[in-house]
């Protein structure tokens, strides 16, 4: 609605109707990289589903539009939506390593070989400080076996492979990319990282086009498969993990809770922005380390206080004795824990 503008003051409003589909505030932003013929530009920012409507078209089985509205039901901030041109994912994935305040990252291929690109990108951004988790889809109708090869070749703690596949308004199977889509929605709307993704449940979805026993999700966890389940009509992630199982060939089931990383990618860059914004003209002295010092210790207390770490200790600032002009913060905290399990024990007489 329009107002009209007078020349008498007094306090004057307007309001605009939209979809009850959008972003939810204090949430993470999310890109996605999907294929188009002919694009009309080489980025958008969707916040609302009217806009992907608007600028992709009306919903079909696996188009744009879908996917952003699985990805805002579920708790995206907002969608950033690349195009992928003649197949080059690689583009693509460069501009979205460029992009600064993007939490979760998706694509809309199931091919090993394009989203182990797009996890190679993910590592590389995060490196270099734009810390971020890549969502990826299984094939369609991929077996327990084959999704555990595919978490096997992926192998990082900043992937999720989420499985099965999802099915259309008529029951048919679909590629896993509409799951994946509702899963990073979910990752992307956690507004507590030691929260764990296990039990979240995923809106928008028609059903889910297997069902694993409890044999096949084990497998599946152990191998680093995030799973999916329908129960009553309702689709959930059994529990969140990450393809991260081996290091240097050998097992290593560090980085095995998705929100292992989630904290750590909660609190490094929560100290290192709080830094950044305090001391950007400081002088490497006793007095501006000890602040430096101070600082480090309040922010994480505040982790400490919300639970998102159990403690820290060991917070050390000096000066590099190689580069005067470098101050060195060192220090060790320990992430909290969700509870994926809750073990009885009753002693009863009779």
């Amino acid at each position: 609605m329009s107002i009209t503008a007078h020349e008498r003051p007094g306090v004057y409003s307007s309001y605009a109707a939209s979809a009850a589909v959008s972003g939810a505030a204090g949430r993470k932003n999310v890109g996605l990289a999907v294929k188009m013929a002919d694009p009309a530009k080489s980025m958008w920012n969707i916040a609302r589903y009217e806009e992907a409507v608007a600028a992709f078209g009306p919903e079909t089985a696996e188009n744009v539009t879908v996917l952003v509205r699985l990805l805002l039901t579920n708790g995206a901030a907002q969608v950033a939506v690349f195009p992928v041109e003649n197949g080059d994912y690689d583009k693509a994935f460069a501009a979205m390593a460029a992009t600064e305040d993007l939490g979760v990252v998706l694509c809309d291929s199931a091919e090993l070989a394009v989203q182990q690109a797009l996890r190679d990108s993910v590592i590389a951004a995060s490196e270099a400080g734009k810390e971020r988790i890549a969502v990826a889809a299984g094939g369609k109708d991929e077996a327990v076996d084959e999704l555990v090869s595919r978490a096997r070749e992926l192998n990082s703690e900043r992937v999720v492979l989420v499985a099965p596949g999802g099915l259309d308004e008529q029951g048919e199977s679909l590629s896993g990319v509409q799951v994946a889509a509702a899963a990073a929605g979910a990752v992307a709307g956690l507004s507590d990282p030691a929260v764990p993704l296990g039990g979240a449940q995923l809106n928008g979805l028609y059903g889910l086009s297997q069902r694993y026993e409890d044999n096949e999700l084990d497998v599946l966890i152990r191998g680093g498969v995030t799973p999916v389940e329908c129960i009553g009509g309702v689709v959930s992630v059994v529990r969140g993990v990450t393809t991260r199982t081996k290091t240097n060939g050998a097992a290593d089931s560090t980085w095995r809770d998705l929100s292992a990383i989630l904290v750590v990618d909660d609190v490094i860059p929560t100290i290192r922005n709080a830094l950044k914004a305090r001391f950007r003209r400081a002088k490497n002295t006793t007095q501006s380390r000890g602040a430096i010092r101070s600082q480090v210790v309040l922010e994480l207390e505040n982790k400490l206080v919300r639970e998102i770490i159990t403690g820290y200790e060991g917070v050390r600032v000096s000066q590099d004795s190689e580069e005067p002009t470098r101050c060195l913060v060192d220090f060790a905290f320990t992430v909290t824990h969700g509870i994926n399990q809750i073990w009885l024990s009753a002693h009863i007489t009779v």
